[in-house]
């Protein structure tokens, strides 16, 4: 038998397997995707409706899992988060009671990545607790990347997007070293300045040496946002600003070359009938 049949019957296998696998499973075993960057807020859905028959509790009684752990849970009026998620986990009460247990992460972090399942917990046989599953999701937490030109002197603003970046790192253009430009609670260069009000720092008078990759790093080390600055005496903004300005002169130019012209022939025109 051919090596190319071999392959095209080890590939039929493998995709009907797939489908099967992939058919058999509940409709809330199958994980919905969540994609969010770091520093906004992510809704994990959830929904208990479909769930009612399992003697639903009343008030409900939520419990959220990042396997094998315990995230969040709320009974009625008493809530319980882990203390990595402490001050940015909820289920908004008003919703939970219409069959909405959507768990809301504030200010999600890249190491809130993973898999998350929602459970109802409801009374059992011989009044034991039992946990009901609900949904299973998959949330992913992608980093910013950005890319800035300016001219020499001009501010460059770089954006932390959360309170929990703690560290500037910059990597020169023609560099490997990377250096430390700022800290939270701590040292940073001369020329950086922190926002009082926002989570931005300013990096004052730019010059062709500033010209490199600016990483923000969270409490972990990991990435919140790499940007890349470039240095330009005529930046591609500017380039764009200045054909703007010039555009209307060149106009008039063409305007009054058409005009010139156009009196040219009729002066002519008029001559040679002037002649006939």
């Amino acid at each position: 038998m051919t090596t190319r049949l071999w392959f095209f019957i080890y590939l039929q296998c493998f995709l009907t397997g797939s489908l099967v696998d992939s058919s058999t499973l509940p409709a809330g075993a199958r994980p919905q995707y969540i994609f969010a960057m770091v520093g906004n807020e992510a809704k994990l859905p959830c929904s208990w409706k479909s769930h009612q028959d399992a003697a639903t509790p009343s008030p409900c009684h939520i419990q959220w899992v990042s396997p094998p752990h315990t995230v969040f849970e709320q009974d009625g009026e008493d809530k319980w988060q882990a203390e990595e998620f402490e001050g940015r986990l909820e289920v908004p009460q008003e919703k939970l009671g219409l069959g909405d247990c959507s768990l809301i992460i504030k200010d999600v972090q890249i190491v809130d990545t993973g898999k998350y399942e929602s459970f109802m917990i409801v009374e059992g046989a011989r009044s034991k607790m039992t946990r009901v599953f609900i949904q299973s999701v998959k949330l992913r937490v992608n980093d910013h990347k950005t890319e800035h030109s300016h001219r020499p002197g001009e501010d460059f603003v770089l954006t932390l997007y959360t309170p929990r970046s703690s560290t500037v790192v910059f990597q020169g253009r023609n560099s490997s070293e990377w250096l430390d430009l700022w800290t939270r609670g701590g040292k940073s260069i001369e020329r950086m300045e922190k926002d009082p009000h926002h989570e931005q720092l300013t990096l004052k008078n730019v010059k062709i040496s500033d010209e490199g990759t600016y990483k923000v790093l969270d409490d972990n080390g990991l990435s919140v946002s790499t940007m890349q600055l470039s240095i330009e005496e005529n930046p591609p903004m500017f380039r764009a600003r200045l054909n703007l300005q010039n555009a209307p002169s060149d106009a008039a130019d063409r305007s009054s070359c058409s005009a010139l012209l156009i009196f040219s022939i009729l002066a002519t025109s008029f001559q040679i009938f002037h002649h006939h």
